[in-house]
This record gives C-alpha cells, sequence and structure tokens, in this order.
C-alpha cells in the first residue's frame, strides 16, 4: 500500500506534554513531505491555536481540520475549504438543557477573520469554566448569549469533571440533531462537545480527501482520543496513541510503541514507510 495522506491530531499525538513538535517528529514528517506525502493536522483547537501550535511546520502548509473537522482552513493563507456550522435552534435545546443542570456552556465560532475563537457569558470565566479560558487568552469575547440569533457555531462546550458531565453527556447523545464528542483523556476532567451532525475529523477529512481525488484506504491518521475514534476506524491505517484512551485503541488498527513525549509519530512512521 503506498500511502498518500498522513493526518495528525495534535495533543497527546504530534504535541508532547509541553505543546511543542519535537525535532524527531518534525523531521519525519519533513521527510514525507519531500516525498510528495500530504500532511493534515486534524484537531479539536480551534483554528488560531492550532495554527500557532504548528509554526515548527508551517514550510509543509499543511490544511488544518480544526474544531473536531467543523471548519478547514488552508494554513498558509487561511482560506476556508469546508465548514458545518451548529443551527442555533439545535443550539438553543442544548444551552436551555444544560442550564436545567446548572451548566453554562462556552461556544467555539467562526470568527477567525475577526479576531475571536470563543464566546461566553459568565464574567467569572476562569472559575466558571473550570480554567478552559485562560486570563491571557485574548481571542475570547463575553456576550450575554441569545441562542437562535447565535451564527457561525463550531460547538458549544462544557469542561468539567467527568461525574458532573457524563449523565448529561449520555442523555444528550441519544439526540438525533447534532454530533456529540465527549473527550476523556484530560486528567480529571473531560470537555463534552455538541457539533453539526457533520461536525467530526472523519466526515471532514473523508470529504476533503474526496475532493483531492483520495481514497481513504490512501490514509495514514493518528490520534490519543475519542473524537479521533471514526477517523481511526476508518482511514487505511489508524494509529493509537499508546498514552491514549482505551476506547480509541480498541478502534485503532495499530497502537503505538512511543507516547507522544518520546516521538511516538515518528517511529511509527519511519516503521511503516520504512526510512532509515
Amino acid at each position: 500500500m503506498k500511502y498518500k495522506m498522513i493526518v495528525s491530531d495534535l495533543d497527546g499525538t504530534l504535541l508532547d506534554d509541553e505543546k511543542q513538535i519535537n525535532d524527531k517528529n518534525i523531521y519525519i514528517l519533513n521527510e514525507l513531505h519531500k516525498k510528495g506525502i500530504e500532511i493534515v493536522i486534524a484537531t479539536g483547537r480551534n483554528y488560531y491555536m492550532a495554527k500557532k501550535l504548528i509554526e515548527p511546520i508551517n514550510k509543509l502548509n499543511p490544511v488544518i481540520l480544526s474544531n473536531n473537522g467543523s471548519v478547514v482552513r488552508q494554513s498558509h493563507n487561511d482560506k476556508v475549504l469546508n465548514y458545518n456550522y451548529l443551527e442555533p435552534l439545535f443550539f438553543e435545546k442544548i444551552y436551555n438543557e444544560g442550564l436545567k443542570r446548572n451548566l453554562n456552556p462556552f461556544i467555539h465560532v467562526d470568527e477567525y477573520d475577526n479576531g475571536y475563537d470563543i464566546i461566553y457569558e459568565k464574567e467569572e470565566f476562569e472559575t466558571e469554566y473550570s480554567g478552559y479560558i485562560k486570563k491571557d487568552y485574548n481571542r475570547a469575547r463575553l456576550i450575554k448569549f441569545d441562542p437562535v440569533s447565535t451564527n457561525k457555531i463550531l460547538s458549544v462546550c462544557y469542561f468539567d469533571e467527568y461525574n458532573k458531565l457524563s449523565d448529561f453527556g449520555i442523555e444528550m447523545t441519544n439526540q438525533k440533531y447534532y454530533n456529540t464528542i465527549f473527550n476523556r483523556n484530560l486528567g480529571n476532567y473531560a470537555l463534552l462537545e455538541f457539533l453539526h451532525l457533520e461536525g467530526c475529523k472523519w466526515y471532514s477529512l473523508r470529504k476533503y480527501a474526496e475532493q483531492r481525488n483520495m481514497r481513504p484506504e490512501d490514509i495514514i491518521a493518528l490520534g490519543d482520543d475519542n473524537n479521533d475514534i471514526e477517523m481511526l476506524k476508518n482511514v487505511g491505517m489508524g494509529i493509537a496513541m499508546v498514552n491514549g484512551t482505551e476506547e480509541i485503541k480498541k478502534a485503532a488498527k495499530r497502537i503505538s510503541k512511543f507516547d507522544n513525549n518520546n516521538s511516538g509519530v515518528y517511529h511509527e512512521l519511519k516503521e511503516l514507510f520504512k526510512l532509515k
């Protein structure tokens, strides 16, 4: 099998725990890029943060599937290629159900060109959102939510202790109006996200690959958390990081020998492509 595309998650995969891409991972991606293999980033992070984090591989001009595939941009010119926005009426339903449980969300929105990526409505944001929004993050906006008129919604998010979100997540997962992702590889916390039905790394990747005239079997994908499950299950070679969740390991065709702090991406790709 001659693979044509490598798709990598960021946190827990390409990035180490210090949020850096180490030299070995940079080296292997550069070498494969020289061989004509396309490098793609698929992350739950917003586009602004993803672009900052991949600066060491900027010259590869990777396409970024950000917010779990809800928006796809070319990193060299920020051009939007594809997007899937959650409808305001569905946000209204999620929002109201959350309030019944004393849960208040923050929202990732596609406002990169206007200088912000997150909107929230609780002034004590570091406490209310368990530190997800940092004081030094200048791309968040305090806005009183008006659910039916909120536009360009990429994801509605709840970040809290797992046991506070699990029942809400299970109940809402039964709805067929949106995609629900429950990320658990986050220490003592969990991130519950509601997105468009096709707001999923796999749906987004499949659409982009079709535009590039590539088949799923032409793709290698690497990831560590539950938002990577469908992607790893459906590509030609899905690699779960050894530091990943048990769910992602069960979905993968292969588990990395080394974790994200020890160049796991480098070692897997070096072996698969038989590079010295």
